[in-house]
């Protein structure tokens, strides 16, 4: 890693600027030589500029080696056109840097059984990670409201892929499979979408290359029920962006607490964006009751992916376990700990 990598830090709205300045607070402890510049996105940056993604912010985020993004949401927004709303800047950023592809682990840290949702020899066996296309999917097709011809409101949202976008992010997921325990889902509704059907066929066709993945398949409604009942038989899921924003926020549950998740989101070239999957949570902005260590791990992920310090990752993933080992807990898995308590522990377990 050169000595000039630059972290661009974008805390956004709600609890994002909390759990950032914890997840940078462990950055800085490691002395990694990197710099930091942040600047405002979402909310954030509409009250200050008119725009949730000014173009000193993306510029930014374009000279960064790597992003680390709090969360966006502000419900003062929610009556703004659409494409004024804060939540108008995440999808921005994915567009214009190409991060296709979003990587979200999952897995149990010891002693939360008790606070999974599932029973606790279920949730224990949980170690997956899901690997969601970010670029495609009705999220990006064409939109709009328009009135049928009887008179009514008609609201339309086109889900598409093209085999090029399936081939990248198929790709990616087998990939990430060879790395982890060669055992590659691939989650679609291809018994009654097109999009799925094609889908499934490009990464049959991408399969031929990775014959030491076994792949599978699943449709969605089956895979959303068998997360909740065997959980230990993922390793990498790959699916489209609507499909994977769903199960994630599943699986975040069945580990304890959205408040433990982290993600990337990568370009072609490993730079990413990298978030908590929790949102803004306006209902606790400002108490100080966030856990810091979907954030944290998130920095993990930065470090990993993108800047080339897996030790450095490792250690930060070890302090969180061993702070949450120690009996350390924010509001959302039962304790006291405010969210710079949560990151004073994991500091103190670096």
């Amino acid at each position: 890693m050169a000595q000039s990598s630059l972290i661009a830090i974008l805390p956004g709205d709600g609890i994002g600027p909390e759990v950032t300045a914890q997840a940078r607070r462990v950055l800085e402890a490691l002395s990694l030589g990197v710099t930091f510049e942040e600047a405002p996105v979402g909310g954030a940056a509409y009250h200050q500029t008119g725009n949730p993604l000014p173009a000193a912010t993306l510029d930014l985020a374009r000279r960064a080696d790597a992003i680390l993004f709090g969360s966006v949401g502000d419900p003062a927004c929610d009556a703004l056109d659409r494409h004024l709303r804060p939540e108008q800047a995440i999808l921005g950023l994915r567009k214009e840097l190409s991060l296709f592809a979003n990587l979200r682990p999952a897995k149990l840290f010891p002693g939360l059984e008790d606070a999974s949702a599932l029973r606790p020899e279920v949730a224990r066996t949980i170690d997956l990670l899901i690997v969601r296309e970010l670029n495609g999917d009705v999220y990006f097709g064409e939109k709009g409201m328009r009135t049928t011809a009887a008179g009514l409101r008609q609201g339309y949202d086109l889900m598409s892929y093209d085999e090029g976008e399936v081939r990248r992010i198929a790709i990616a997921g087998f990939e990430a499979a060879r790395r982890r325990r060669g055992k590659l889902c691939s989650v679609d509704k291809a018994n009654v979408l097109e999009t799925s059907q094609l889908w499934r066929d490009v990464v049959i066709e991408v399969s031929e290359q990775y014959s030491d993945v076994a792949l599978s398949h699943m449709y969605v409604d089956n895979a959303a029920m068998q997360m909740v009942r065997d959980p230990g038989q993922f390793d990498v899921i790959v699916t489209g962006n609507l499909f994977g924003d769903i199960l994630s926020d599943q699986a975040s549950m069945c580990v304890g607490s959205i408040g433990l998740l982290p993600s990337a989101s990568l370009d072609e070239a490993g730079k990413g964006l990298y978030e908590p999957i929790h949102g803004s949570a306006p209902d606790i902005a400002g108490q100080g009751k966030a856990n810091p260590c979907a954030a944290i791990l998130s920095a993990a992920l930065l470090l990993r992916h993108s800047l080339g310090q897996p030790e450095a990752a490792d250690r930060i993933e070890q302090a969180v376990a061993r702070a949450l080992a120690g009996g350390q807990r924010t509001a959302d898995l039962g304790g006291s700990c405010s969210t710079e308590a949560m990151g004073d522990a994991v500091l103190a377990a670096l």
